[in-house]
Formats: structure tokens, C-alpha cells, sequence
């Protein structure tokens, strides 16, 4: 994973943010510089900055010691009043056998002092960590400028194929007229032409009027014709009704995970937004409370198997989509996932 600009984005896209693979000091520190720099550009308030910069300096330092091909994603996080940094470290190390225990400070798996977990907990907003013996730790952290906001709904990363700087999926949610809506689109190919056809997507998925699955990807279908195109979906969540409705163009994944442990795959129609379509069709699944909707490229396979996994379905958008992404993922392609579930 590689690194790239930090940019400002329209209310409800999932930032992609900037990768780095942290296996040495030097890239430890500049972890902690990146995250700052954001911070500052966010007007975030100099107390909480010097926070930040702690629980970058940990998170990314702990890699260094204990990981095994560690990567950290640093990217902005949004609400309509404020802003915060958003810190996502992943590893294929040993794992923690015991993270309660690990929590604690004076706990060290490497001779050192043992007290970044705690630190990074102390002046984090929010946090959350999953992490399994023979499979590695995600951990997700988040320093706002106020208050911590209400735990977010939805949450997704998107990654580059190997050797690009930008990748050409994208992922985004939005909440309008009542509606709570995912996007996946994955723009054909790679490099700058694909991403700027999923980026067009989010936009216009963004700002289309409130509508069903299938009619957003209608609008989507109709105006990106001036792009390269894209395999995209778009998912509705409906606790009200207790369903998922979903519509979607080409290869992309979309699967409803059930608190009592079943899995329903969701459908795709044949085509390329933008260019190709057979029909657009609108299926609907049902979703008991406590379900996970889980949306990806095709840069992840679809063997992931969450019982494998204990209790990770339980644990945030954050770390679940970063699971995914760590134990799915391709580097042959662009990989994009999205995670959501409603109480």
C-alpha cells in the first residue's frame, strides 16, 4: 500500500486517506508528521493535535516492534459540526491471545515498557481492535476536535493494486430523505482513468435525489457515459422493514451476514455503468437486527469466511472492513470493501 495526497472531500465519502507500510522508524515518524499535518489542516485544536500525535507515534511504533507487514491508513473523518483523524493499523503478525490483558499497561510482548495500547486508548476519542492468534490485529482510532460523535453506521477502505498511487475503486454512504444508502464502484481498469469514474460516481450517487437502489443506479448508469465506466451497486438498509435492497451493475459482492450465523449473497445484473447494461434490477433480503452488510470489489475474493473469525462480526464498520481487506484482498487488482449495520 502505497501513499498519495490528503485531500478534502464532500460530506459522505468514506476518505481514502494515505497508506503507508510501517516496517521501519523512519516510516513510524513520518506516520506521526502525516496525521498532524492533517490535523492542522482540519483546524483541529493544537491539545488535541499533540494527542494525535501520540497515538500515531504508538500505533505506528507498535508495528514496527510486534507486526508483521504492517500497514496504517491516515485519513480525515467528518460529521456537519466538526473533524477528526482517523488511524487504521493492520497486521498479519502473531495476534493477541488475550487483548484485555494486552490493554494494560505494563504489558510487552517485546522487552519495551509496554504502554502504547494504553496510551493510544487514553487519548483516543474512540477505538476499537479485533485481533486473532496466527492472523494478525486491526485496530481503528479515532482523535475528533470536541466530542466523540455517535459511532458511525457504515465504514470502508479502498486500496490500490500494487505499483498505483490512486486506486479506481471508491466507496461512499449517505443518509437522505430517510433512506440509508451504500455505494461500491469499482471503475474498469486501473490507474487515474478508473478512479476518476468511481470518484464521478460518488459524486453524482452523492448529490442524486432520494430514490430506490435501482433508480440511483439508473442516474448513475445515464451520466457516466463520458467516463471509463464502472462495476457498481448500491445497497439500502431498512431496519424498519427489516430488508436490504440492493441493485447492481457487474462484479461487485454484496453479502448479508445474519447474527445467527447465515450468509445470503445479493445479486448483480451483467453490464458496465455507463456503457452496458441488460436491465437494472432491485432485489430485496431480509435483515434481522444485528445483521452486517458486507459490499466489495472484485479485488477480494469471496472466500473470506466470517466463522473463522469469532466474534468480529461484533466489533465496528472500522475493524471488520479492515479484516476483510487484509485477508481478501488481492494485490492483482483495486480492492474497495464497505461494511454497514444498523442496531
Amino acid at each position: 500500500m502505497s501513499g498519495g495526497t490528503v485531500a478534502s472531500v464532500p460530506e459522505g465519502l468514506l476518505d481514502e486517506g494515505v497508506w503507508f507500510r510501517v516496517e521501519a522508524a523512519g516510516t513510524a515518524a513520518a506516520v506521526r508528521r502525516t496525521a498532524e499535518r492533517l490535523a492542522a489542516d482540519l483546524a483541529i485544536p493544537e491539545s488535541r493535535i499533540a494527542d494525535l500525535s501520540i497515538v500515531a507515534a504508538e500505533a505506528a511504533g507498535n508495528l514496527v516492534k510486534h507486526a508483521q507487514q504492517g500497514v496504517m491508513l491516515v485519513r480525515a473523518v467528518r460529521t456537519p459540526e466538526q473533524a477528526g483523524v482517523e488511524l487504521i493499523a493492520i497486521d498479519s503478525g502473531p495476534g493477541i491471545a488475550d487483548v484485555a490483558h494486552a490493554l494494560g499497561d505494563g504489558h510487552s510482548t517485546a522487552g519495551t515498557l509496554g504502554i502504547g495500547l494504553g496510551a493510544i486508548l487514553r487519548q483516543a476519542s474512540r477505538w476499537d481492535m479485533y485481533s486473532l492468534p496466527g492472523k494478525g490485529t486491526v485496530l481503528a482510532v479515532q482523535v475528533w476536535a470536541q466530542h466523540s460523535p455517535e459511532a458511525p453506521w457504515s465504514a470502508g477502505l479502498t486500496r490500490p493494486i500494487t505499483g498505483e498511487t490512486v486506486s479506481g475503486d471508491a466507496v461512499a454512504a449517505r443518509e437522505v430523505d430517510g433512506r440509508r444508502q451504500l455505494l461500491v464502484s469499482d471503475g474498469l481498469g486501473h490507474g487515474g482513468l478508473a478512479a476518476a469514474a468511481s470518484h464521478e460516481a460518488v459524486r453524482v450517487f452523492l448529490q442524486a435525489p432520494a430514490g430506490s437502489p435501482a433508480a440511483v443506479v439508473e442516474t448513475l448508469h445515464r451520466t457516466l457515459g463520458h467516463t471509463r465506466g464502472a462495476a457498481l451497486a448500491v445497497a439500502e438498509l431498512d431496519p424498519v422493514a427489516g430488508q436490504v435492497r440492493y441493485a447492481g451493475l457487474g462484479n461487485i459482492a454484496g453479502t448479508v451476514f445474519g447474527p445467527d450465523g447465515t450468509r445470503r449473497g445479493m445479486i448483480s445484473m451483467p453490464g458496465i455503468a455507463g456503457h452496458q447494461r441488460r436491465q437494472i434490477r432491485e432485489y430485496d433480503y431480509p435483515m434481522l437486527p444485528g445483521a452486517v452488510v458486507v459490499m466489495h470489489s472484485d479485488g477480494l475474493v469471496d472466500r473470506w469466511n466470517p466463522t473463522e473469525y469469532p466474534g468480529l462480526l461484533t466489533r465496528s464498520p472500522e475493524v471488520i472492513a479492515g479484516t476483510v481487506l487484509r485477508d481478501a484482498g488481492t494485490r492483482r487488482d483495486d480492492a474497495g470493501v464497505l461494511v454497514a449495520r444498523l442496531p
